[in-house]
This record gives C-alpha cells, sequence and structure tokens, in this order.
C-alpha cells in the first residue's frame, strides 16, 4: 500500500478530520486520505446547512461509500459558515482530492486556541501507521 499524504499545514482528528486555518478564525474542515482510502468510492454525501452552532464531537454530516456510511464530527466548537454544495453534487471529488476540492465545511470556531489541541501530522500518521 502506498504511503498516505498528510500535509504538514494541517491538524487532524483521531476521527480523520483535517483542519485548514482560514484566517479570522475560520477553519475548513474534510475527511483525510486515509479515511477516504479506507472508505472506499464515496456515493454520497450529506451536509447541514450554513448557520448552525455545532461543538467538537458532535455530527455534522454524513458521507456514505460503496463500503459503509461514516459520520463526520465537528473538530472543534464553532458556528457553520458555509458547507461545499460542489462535493454535495459530486461526491467522488472526495476521493480524488480529499485535501483540496472534497473540502465538506467552514466553521467559524469560538475559540482558535483549541486548535492547538489537535494532531499535528506526525501525530496523526503515528495513529495510522502511515
Amino acid at each position: 500500500m502506498a504511503a498516505q499524504s498528510t500535509p504538514e499545514e494541517l491538524r487532524y482528528t483521531e476521527d480523520h478530520e483535517w483542519v485548514a486555518e482560514r484566517g479570522d478564525g475560520v477553519v475548513r474542515v474534510g475527511i483525510t486520505e486515509y479515511a477516504q482510502d479506507q472508505l472506499g468510492d464515496v456515493v454520497f454525501v450529506d451536509l447541514p446547512d450554513p448557520g448552525g452552532e455545532t461543538a467538537a464531537g458532535e455530527t455534522v454530516g454524513e458521507v456514505e461509500s460503496t463500503k459503509s456510511v461514516s459520520e463526520i464530527y465537528a473538530p472543534l466548537d464553532g458556528e457553520i459558515v458555509a458547507v461545499n454544495a460542489a462535493v454535495v453534487a459530486t461526491p467522488e471529488l472526495i476521493n480524488g482530492d480529499p485535501y483540496g476540492e472534497g473540502w465538506l465545511v467552514e466553521l467559524e470556531v469560538s475559540d482558535p486556541a483549541t486548535l492547538d489541541g489537535l494532531l499535528d501530522a506526525e501525530a496523526y500518521q503515528r495513529l495510522t501507521g502511515s
């Protein structure tokens, strides 16, 4: 099996979400290459409407593949300020570009300091054994 891509500039959760700082307290969230590889071909994505508050660990969406259905969890407390309509319309973007066009939601984080509690790339690689 080829080594999984784990971009150094991102933060990660133990539930296989990645988090990218966008500035002004906003983060972009998606699932990792490892997660999409485990899922297989993604065929359906369900995301919430923007504007809702969420807490770290709460379900904020669902990704369905030919193998299984996985919930997507909020990595941090905050407000959902954007969702990726393109990935809802074309779910396979998650498989083709999980760290780019396959992003899922953007959150305005309640406390940006909580980003420090997420895994860095090295810790995530240890978690996944990649």
